[in-house]
């Protein structure tokens, strides 16, 4: 049951007695002749038979529960008078701990529930405070000034995710790129982007994090290859990309190596861009800010970062997209590493 903010049930009682199990936002129970008390995710309450009492939402938040109740000769509620607007007020104002409580607004709420429907928080019946948080922020007020959309956001916050070796985070995160449109095929290309940038070591777990995923919701493995070249035209195709949004510097790059270093450029091009980079899936543009992302995400890269930012308006992707990228990071990464990241972009687009 969803009920709206300030939305409530009228006075009634149950022969065999009821179990809530709250789900989402925040709401309001009282027994008769007892306290209003304030209820959240993860709570359980149960009313004996015959004990009278409502349960509703809080005014301005939205709450979700599923409501348990056995029949006694086909009657499952008996139900008595409506509960006052004056009671109700008088209630709210009451409950236990209102002073101090935020609760999770309906917006943030609304955007939560676009992404995991149905989903029960365990941290939200055990860190309540810090959920009401970080839920209001990173589901409310940073979605406020998002430029992405939902499933660019998605995908680079997958990326990003993977570089901060979030494996539990990752699987939830999936599910929910997948709610809004993200291809199972894109979450793959996500997780093998990754590869060349963060090494194997780090992201199998991943993969198989994937997969699992994959397979529950009926995608059958292994998907459609997506890989474009060979090893007779791997290098030379690789080169190509790296041109196109690197420019000269790739040359000059080969041309500075020291002699016992050139197999690591040959490896950067064939391998780093003529493997993956090639790949249908995801286009160019769509890779690199997933590049930038995991970038910034790990952290301690920063000349790598530089140069993908450069990159990334090569391929398309202005300074806004840059910056509205790392403000949907910043819940998953923290403000070091984001404010890091905006340095470089700072960098790389000034006048």
């Amino acid at each position: 049951m969803t009920f709206e903010p300030s939305a409530r049930t009228a006075w009634h009682t149950h022969p065999l007695g009821q179990t809530l199990i709250v789900t989402a936002g925040c709401g309001l129970v009282q027994s008769w002749g007892g306290p209003a008390k304030q209820i959240r995710p993860g709570d359980v309450i149960w009313f004996p038979p015959g004990e009278k009492h409502w349960h509703g939402a809080m005014p301005g938040v939205a709450m979700t529960h599923i409501a348990i109740v056995e029949g006694l000769e086909g009657k499952g509620a008996d139900w008595m008078e409506k509960l006052s607007d004056e009671h109700y007020q008088a209630a709210a104002k009451s409950s236990e701990g209102l002073g101090s409580a935020m609760a999770i607004s309906e917006q943030a709420q609304r955007n939560h529930d676009a992404l995991f429907p149905n989903h029960i928080s365990t941290l939200g019946a055990t860190d309540p405070e810090l959920i009401e948080v970080f839920d209001n922020w990173a589901f409310g007020e940073v979605l406020e000034d998002d430029v992405l959309g939902a499933r660019t956001r998605l995908m680079v916050q997958l990326a990003a995710i993977i570089a901060t070796q979030a494996v539990n985070e990752y699987r939830v995160m999936v599910g929910g790129a997948l709610n809004v449109g993200v291809r199972p095929v894109e979450v793959k290309e996500i997780v093998y982007q990754a590869v060349p940038y963060l090494g194997m070591a780090k992201v199998f777990d991943f993969l198989h994090a994937t997969n699992d995923v994959l397979e529950a919701r009926g995608v059958k493995l292994p998907l459609e290859r997506q890989s474009t070249t060979n090893p007779e035209t791997r290098f030379e195709k690789g080169l190509e990309v790296q041109r196109r949004i690197l420019g000269e510097r790739i040359d000059e790059m080969h041309a500075a190596s020291p002699e016992d270093e050139l197999h690591i450029q040959r490896y950067l091009s064939a391998n780093c861009f003529g493997d993956f980079y090639t790949r249908t899936g995801l286009d160019l543009k769509t890779r690199e800010l997933l590049t930038l992302s995991m970038l910034a995400a790990l952290g301690g890269c920063e000349p790598q970062l530089s140069s993908h930012v450069a990159a990334n308006l090569a391929a398309g992707n202005d300074r806004r997209v840059l910056v509205g990228t790392l403000t949907q990071l910043l819940p998953f990464i923290g403000y070091p590493r984001t404010l890091n990241a905006i340095r470089i972009i700072n960098d790389g687009t000034s006048a």
